[in-house]
C-alpha cells in the first residue's frame, strides 16, 4: 500500500523490504492472448500501517510469482499491482479508484485500516471487485456489500472481548482505557465493559486526539485515577508518545495494548526501558505450527511472521483459488466461489495456490487452510474461527506469554 525491473523487484521482495518514502505501483508483466488477470494490493506503505504494508505486498507478489512460474491461472498470467493507501481514507479511495477504473483489478487485497476499508468498500461492490481485507471495524460487514467483502482479521467486537478476557485473567479490579477516535473505538470500549463490569471491574475510558504530539495531560489524569491496569489503545505512533509520558509519570500498574500498536518499532521508538513489561494483546495468532506457515516462511525467507503477512498470503491464495474453482477470472468469480474453497471441510486440504490449482484441475473439491488460520467466512464476510495470542516486552523483545 512502485515500479522497478522485474529482476530487481523480485529480489527485493523475496529478500526484504526497505523503507518506502512515497506511493508507487509495482506490476508483474502479463502474457496471453486474452491479457493478464489483474489482482491488487491496497496496502499501507506510509502512515500508521506502514510497519505492515510492505510485508503484505511481499506476500502477494511471492504468491503471484509462484503461480505465474507454474503456468498462470486459467491459461493466463496474473499481473499484480500495489498502491499505497497512506493509512488514510482519502488517499486510499484515490488509489482504489485507479486500481479499479484504470488498472481493472478484480480484487483489492489486504486493506489494513478500517477508515480506508470503509471508504473503499463501496467502490468495490459497485464495480464488482472483491475486497479481501484486514480492516476490523464491525460496521464493514454490515454494509450492503453484496458479498464482495471478506476479512481474515477478527472484527473489533471479538478483539474487545479478548481484551476483557485478558483484564479478568490478570486479576485487575480497575481499568483505564485510552484510544484515539477510530471507526471501532466505541465497539471496543463497549465489548470490554460488557465483559468485565459484570465481574466487578471498574472501567474508565477516554477518547484522545491521535494527532497530538503529547498526551501528558491525559496520562497524568489516568495516573491520578490510579487504575490497576491501563489500556494504551493507540497505533504505533500514539503509543510511542504515550509510553514516554507514562514512563515519566512513573506509572506502576499493568499496561496492555493492541498488538498492531506494540511492534518492534514501538519498542525502538518508546525506548526499551519505557516499553519493558507491557503486554501486546488481541493479535490473531498465525497458524504457527501449520504447513502453510512453514511454506510462507520459506517463500519470503523470514524466520518469524506476524499475522498481517500471513493474512496477505492467504488473501492472494484465496483469490486465485476461488477464480480457479469458478473458472471465472473476475471479482464475481471470487465472490461466488470463495466459500466453496474456504468453508468446505469435506474437501482436500490445501495450504497454497499451486497444490490447490492442481487439485481443482483434477476435479477435486478443496479446503484452503492458511498461514493465518482456517480461513472460514460467514455470510457477511467475517472470519469465523480465530485464536488470539498475547506477547510481552521482555528485555526489549516481544515474547509470547500465556494469560
Amino acid at each position: 500500500m512502485q515500479k522497478r525491473s522485474l529482476i530487481t523487484r523480485r529480489k527485493a521482495l523475496l529478500t526484504g523490504v526497505g523503507a518506502i518514502a512515497a506511493p508507487f505501483v509495482i506490476t508483474t508483466p502479463g502474457f496471453g492472448q486474452t491479457g493478464p488477470i489483474k489482482l491488487a494490493g491496497l496496502v499501507s506503505l506510509t502512515g500508521s500501517g506502514s510497519p505492515f504494508g510492505p510485508n503484505s505486498r511481499m506476500a502477494h507478489q511471492a504468491v503471484v510469482d509462484q503461480v505465474n512460474a507454474a503456468g498462470g491461472l486459467l491459461g493466463r498470467k496474473i499481473e499484480y499491482l500495489a498502491e499505497d493507501d497512506q493509512t488514510n481514507a482519502e488517499a486510499g479511495q484515490r488509489a482504489a479508484r485507479k486500481l479499479i477504473d484504470v488498472d481493472k483489478t478484480q480484487a483489492i487485497m489486504s486493506v489494513w485500516a478500517s477508515a480506508v476499508g470503509t471508504a473503499v468498500l463501496p467502490l468495490c461492490w459497485e464495480n464488482k471487485v472483491v475486497m479481501l481485507a484486514i480492516s476490523a471495524a464491525d460496521s464493514l460487514a454490515l454494509l450492503p456489500h453484496q458479498g464482495y467483502f471478506v476479512r481474515t482479521q477478527p472484527h473489533t467486537e471479538l478483539q474487545g472481548k479478548e481484551f476483557g478476557r485478558v483484564i479478568l485473567a490478570m486479576g485487575a479490579k480497575s481499568a483505564y482505557l485510552i484510544m484515539p477516535q477510530t471507526p471501532f473505538t466505541e465497539t471496543v470500549f463497549n465489548a470490554i465493559r460488557t465483559t468485565v463490569e459484570p465481574k466487578g471491574v471498574k472501567v474508565q475510558s477516554v477518547i484522545i486526539d491521535g494527532k497530538k504530539t503529547s498526551f501528558k495531560s491525559e496520562i497524568d489524569e489516568m495516573v491520578r485515577a490510579n487504575p490497576e491496569l491501563f489500556m494504551m489503545g493507540g497505533y504505533q505512533a500514539e503509543n510511542i508518545v504515550m509510553a514516554k509520558d507514562l514512563f515519566r509519570a512513573n506509572y506502576k500498574g499493568k499496561v496492555i495494548g493492541f498488538a498492531y500498536g506494540m511492534t518492534p518499532g514501538f519498542i525502538d521508538g518508546a525506548g526499551k526501558e519505557a516499553a519493558e513489561g507491557m503486554f501486546a494483546c488481541a493479535e490473531p495468532a498465525p497458524a504457527g505450527g501449520s504447513s502453510a506457515y512453514a511454506k510462507l516462511k520459506a517463500l519470503v525467507k523470514k524466520d518469524a511472521l506476524d499475522t498481517y503477512i500471513c493474512q496477505a498470503y492467504d488473501h492472494a491464495n484465496l483469490a486465485i483459488l476461488a477464480m480457479a474453482k469458478g473458472k471465472e477470472a473476475t471479482g464475481t468469480g471470487i465472490k461466488d466461489n470463495i466459500r466453496k474453497i474456504a468453508n468446505n471441510d469435506a474437501g482436500v486440504m490445501v495450504d497454497n495456490a499451486l497444490d490447490g490449482l492442481k487439485a481443482i484441475g483434477e476435479g477435486k473439491e478443496i479446503k484452503y487452510s492458511g498461514a493465518s488460520g482456517p480461513c472460514k467466512f460467514s455470510d457477511t464476510g467475517n472470519i469465523i474461527e480465530v485464536a488470539f495470542r498475547t506477547t510481552q516486552v521482555k528485555d526489549g523483545k516481544l515474547v509470547e506469554v500465556k494469560i
